[in-house]
């Protein structure tokens, strides 16, 4: 098939985040800025050096490799991610934060590695649904293999305590057996499990327990669970239409509780208004609509489950944030995608879009 360019309708969409995020998370962080100079600076340099820069070269390089590589190697990108995020029961490894040991120092650097794990998962899954083809509607060929892979997943993850991260990989991962053909009944059924798990997850875990209950009453315990939530609507509410304008949030200074990272959308509500909020909701509508074209035209099952797969994370991740921040949904603490703090989610999720603009230049046909 004929090579094209990268898509460009995405291109132009990917880059408006990243340009929004970087003035968003810029103008967020000096919040950190007016309590502590050493802490502003060293998130500066893991958002810019190693999330942009390192993140951009990879980009650069998932754009020439051809996508055929990792379906070749889609199994040991899995085992190793699961083997890296298992490293954070490390002693000496593994670093504690908050009460959750869900980082890896290594000198000055820390990172996340459940960011490398659920990307690990979309490479080996699609590979997998793609050579199973028709006989995923099987059961021991479809369901079958996701529950063993989130069973391993669920082990590794829950124990830290990440919740959040085996949510969206479990959703990413039923909407990816959805593209590929298993019949709607399993997905029923397994969503249905799935469903009660996890509410007997939450009544058993006393943190998320109070996550729901503080979604249910917002006011309740406004200097405490839900402290974060009312100061995030304070934000949301004083931005107005238009906003106070760019760099003028006050929430940021001493209220929000870390307005660069799982906070930053109230910061840009409160600066940018109801305007800017709408604007960007828009574009990341806009990125899954292209991304879901883009994976619709692929020239093979692999790419367009690999597509779907990378496309449908991003998509969940970026709506969980806001609508948590916004209170339709209990607070989950993900980061927004391109714009919250995370130099090593960034990095890794601007190869993954690599990898989709690698794939659109092979589309059936035009977009």
């Amino acid at each position: 098939m004929r090579e094209k360019k990268p898509d460009k309708f995405l291109l132009i969409i990917v880059f408006l985040l990243i340009f929004i995020g970087a003035a968003m998370f810029i103008s967020a962080s000096l919040g950190i800025l007016a309590k502590n100079r050493d802490i502003f600076y060293s998130i500066l340099f893991s958002q810019i050096v190693l999330g942009f820069g390192l993140g951009f070269i990879g980009m650069y390089l998932a754009l020439k490799i051809d996508y055929k590589f990792w379906r070749k190697n889609a199994f040991y990108i899995f085992l190793g991610s699961i083997i890296v995020t298992g490293l954070v029961f490390v002693p000496h490894v593994g670093w504690n934060h908050g009460g959750a040991t869900r980082w890896i120092k290594l000198g000055p650097v820390s990172f996340q590695p459940a960011e490398l794990l659920k990307f690990g998962f979309i490479i080996y899954f699609a590979a997998w649904l793609s050579w199973a083809k028709s006989r995923v509607q099987d059961f021991k060929f479809g369901i079958l293999p996701l529950c063993a892979m989130l069973t391993i997943i669920a082990v590794i993850l829950l124990k830290q305590p990440d919740t959040k991260s085996f949510i969206l990989i479990t959703a990413t991962g039923l909407s990816m057996l959805f593209i590929s053909g298993v019949p709607v009944k399993y997905l029923f059924g397994g969503g249905a499990i799935l469903l009660v798990l996890f509410g007997s997850l939450v009544f058993f875990t006393p943190y998320l327990r109070n996550r729901v209950n503080t979604f249910i009453d917002p006011s309740q315990d406004p200097r405490g669970t839900s402290y974060q939530l009312q100061q995030s609507l304070i934000a949301l509410g004083s931005g107005g239409i238009f906003g106070r304008g760019f760099g003028q949030s006050i929430q940021k200074f001493s209220y929000l509780p870390e307005p660069q990272g799982d906070s930053i959308f109230a910061v840009t509500g409160e600066e940018l208004g109801f305007v800017g909020t709408v604007i960007i909701i828009l574009l990341y509508s806009f990125f899954a609509l292209r991304g879901l074209r883009i994976a619709n035209n692929s020239p093979d099952l692999f790419g367009r489950l690999l597509v779907s797969g990378i496309v449908i994370l991003i998509t969940l991740q970026s709506f969980m944030n806001i609508a948590s921040i916004t209170g339709v949904f209990p607070l989950t603490g993900v980061p927004l995608v391109f714009m919250s703090q995370g130099g090593t989610s960034l990095m890794i999720y601007l190869v993954a879009i690599g990898i989709v603009f690698q794939i659109s230049k092979f589309q059936k046909q035009s977009a």
